[in-house]
C-alpha cells in the first residue's frame, strides 16, 4: 500500500526532474544560438568590410593605372615636341649656313669681278674701289688714301651694324631676321645709308651677320657672331 501511494509522487517527482532538464538543455540552446547569431553577424560584417576593401583596393589601382597612362601619355608627347624641335633647330641651322654660303659667294663674284676690271687696266689709271682690289690681289701696299678710305668704309659698317641691332631690339625681331636699306635710314644721323667712299657696295645680311662691303680689306674684325 505504502509503494502505491508513493509511486504518483514518485511519478510526478520525476516529471518535474524532466522537465527541469528539459528546461535547461533549452535555456542552453538558446544561450548557443544567441552566440551563433552573434559569431554570424560578425561574419557578415567582416566579410562586407573585406568586400568594400577589395573594392576600395580596385579603384584605386585603376586610378593609379589611369594616371600612369597619362604620364606616359604626356611623357610621349613632349618627347615628340622635343624631337621635332630639335629637327627645326638643325633644319634653321642648315638654312643658315646655305645663306652664309649664298653671301660668301655673291662677296666672291663681286671681288672677281673687281679683279678682271684691275686686269683689264693699268694701275694708274684704276678708280679706288678697283686700286684697293688690285693691291689685296697683288699683294700691293695700300696708299694713305687707300687707307683713309678702308677707315672710313668701316666706320660706315659699324653704323650699319648698330643700326641693324637698334632695329632688331625695337622691333622684336629674332636674330636671323632679313632687313632692307628702308628699315636701317631712321636709324642712321643723315636719315640715309653711308656709302663706301672707294665705291664699294655694302651688303646688309640678316641681323646676326654684320654687314659687309665688296672691297677687300673693307670689313669689321669678326664677320660672324
Amino acid at each position: 500500500m505504502r509503494l502505491k501511494s508513493l509511486l504518483p509522487w514518485l511519478c510526478v517527482l520525476g516529471l518535474i526532474i524532466g522537465l527541469a532538464w528539459v528546461y535547461a538543455a533549452s535555456v542552453k540552446k538558446d544561450a548557443e544560438l544567441a552566440v551563433l547569431r552573434e559569431d554570424s553577424q560578425q561574419l557578415q560584417q567582416a566579410r562586407a568590410e573585406l568586400e568594400e576593401a577589395r573594392t576600395n583596393s580596385a579603384q584605386a589601382e585603376s586610378s593609379e593605372v589611369s594616371r600612369l597612362r597619362r604620364d606616359n601619355e604626356e611623357l610621349l608627347r613632349l618627347r615628340n615636341e622635343v624631337r621635332q624641335l630639335r629637327g627645326e633647330k638643325q633644319q634653321l641651322a642648315t638654312q643658315l649656313q646655305t645663306a652664309q654660303s649664298q653671301v660668301q659667294g655673291v662677296q666672291a663674284q663681286v671681288q672677281a669681278m673687281h679683279a678682271n676690271q684691275a686686269q683689264a687696266a693699268s694701275p694708274g689709271q684704276l678708280n679706288p674701289a678697283a686700286q684697293a682690289a688690285f693691291a689685296a690681289r697683288y699683294g700691293l701696299a695700300p696708299t694713305n688714301t687707300e687707307q683713309s678710305a678702308a677707315a672710313a668704309c668701316i666706320n660706315n659698317l659699324r653704323q650699319i651694324d648698330g643700326a641693324k641691332q637698334q632695329w632688331a631690339l625695337e622691333n622684336q625681331k629674332p636674330p636671323s631676321a632679313l632687313l632692307t636699306a628702308a628699315d636701317l635710314k631712321p636709324y642712321m644721323r643723315s636719315n640715309a645709308l653711308p656709302v663706301c667712299p672707294a665705291g664699294g657696295v655694302y651688303t646688309l645680311n640678316p641681323v646676326n651677320i654684320p654687314p659687309i662691303c665688296s672691297i677687300p680689306g673693307h670689313a669689321l674684325p669678326n664677320l660672324l657672331r
